[in-house]
């Protein structure tokens, strides 16, 4: 295992042809280093937004600041489209991160355009638009400011509590209910969350993120994501309580999906941190998959079927009613929705 990382396999890239294959080093056995740093590269896409087609996704438009995602998680539905930027889906997903420095001024021209509708942008649609480097850089911020700019409707899916920094421009969105945001939290158990996601922000983190956000009147739910059968599955109803005593105010849940290559990084993942559940929890998503560890079927993928994902379901049912927490979010509203006028506009107006 690397320090700080979420795995240390490198699988080959299923769309190169080419594959190297590194020796073990004779002294410590490794074929990594014990530490691998990040490395960031420019995305020069020449547009922002990605245009979803699946039907069980909520929302048609989202924007990444940043491809790859430093977080680690070893679950991460997202780390198969590493791929297509010619990396593998395993360390390099969390250590070689694409940055786009012109997200904002990409967006901005895309609202300036008369074709571009007024309509829901959900951010982190892939990966996370707060990863540690946001920081530093404040891409997804200045993204936000021109959301607040335009009062385009956004949604925002994190499992860092940096999102509580843009509370102030979140805010002035909301008030024209053109905000919320899906905290995603996986455990309240600190140790687990370390190994999980072992460079996002711990839980009661993400849970202090939930009550700025009210505060500041910003509409927001919590996401349990994903829920992992026979490992954080029995946490459903802690997780719900804590979210409510934040001043969440409606919650959801995915369950744990595992595409090709993923399957088999989580497989290792469980390997090393849980050896002795290993069995019990594949076994597990097993029975929420048909036999099968991952499916990729649309209604189904995001729920699972059989008696135990109907078990998880009323878990969480059960737990969301209890709570307050079994209505959605308000809709996000359109109305609002302006273009600033442009130099030249100005001018004629004298």
């Amino acid at each position: 295992m690397i320090k700080g990382r979420g795995t240390d396999a490198a699988p080959p890239n299923r769309y190169d042809e080419l594959h190297v294959e590194l020796e073990p080093d004779p002294d410590t056995g490794r074929t990594l280093p014990e530490k691998v740093a990040t490395h960031y590269y420019r995305d020069a896409s020449r547009t922002v937004l990605a245009e979803n087609h699946s039907p069980d996704v909520p929302f048609r438009w989202s924007l990444n600041p940043y491809r790859g995602c430093e977080h680690g998680c070893g679950y991460c539905y997202a780390r198969p489209s590493h791929e297509q930027l010619g990396f593998n889906a395993g360390i390099d997903f969390e250590t070689r991160i694409m940055v786009k420095p012109d997200a904002p001024e990409l967006l901005r021209k895309t609202f300036l355009a008369p074709r571009w509708e007024p309509e829901l942008v959900s951010l982190s649609g892939n990966t996370d638009c707060y990863q540690p480097v946001e920081r530093t850089l404040g891409i997804t911020r200045r993204c936000l400011e021109v959301f607040a700019e335009f009062r385009n409707p956004v949604g925002v899916v994190t499992k860092s509590a940096l999102v509580a920094r843009d509370a102030d421009l979140l805010g002035q969105l909301a008030r024209h209910g053109a905000a919320h945001v899906f905290c995603s939290i996986t455990t309240l158990d600190a140790e687990l969350a370390g190994r999980l996601e072992p460079r996002a922000a711990r839980p009661h983190r993400r849970l202090d993120a939930i009550a700025s956000l009210t505060a500041a009147g910003v509409p927001t739910a919590v996401l349990i994501g994903p829920v992992i059968p026979g490992l954080n599955d029995e946490e459903i109803p802690r997780i719900l309580e804590a979210a409510a005593k934040a001043g969440a105010r409606s919650a959801s849940w995915v369950l744990l999906r595992l595409p090709t290559p993923l399957d088999a990084i989580f497989e290792g993942w469980l390997g090393d941190h849980f050896p002795e559940k290993k069995s019990r929890v594949l076994h597990r998503i097993r029975d929420t998959r048909g036999g099968a560890i991952s499916s990729a079927q649309f209604g189904r993928r995001m729920r699972g079927q059989g008696p135990y994902a109907e078990q998880i379901a009323q878990l969480f049912r059960v737990g969301a009613r209890r709570h307050g927490l079994d209505e959605p979010l308000p809709p996000l509203r359109t109305d609002a929705f302006r273009r600033p006028p442009q130099a030249g506009e100005q001018q004629r107006l004298f």
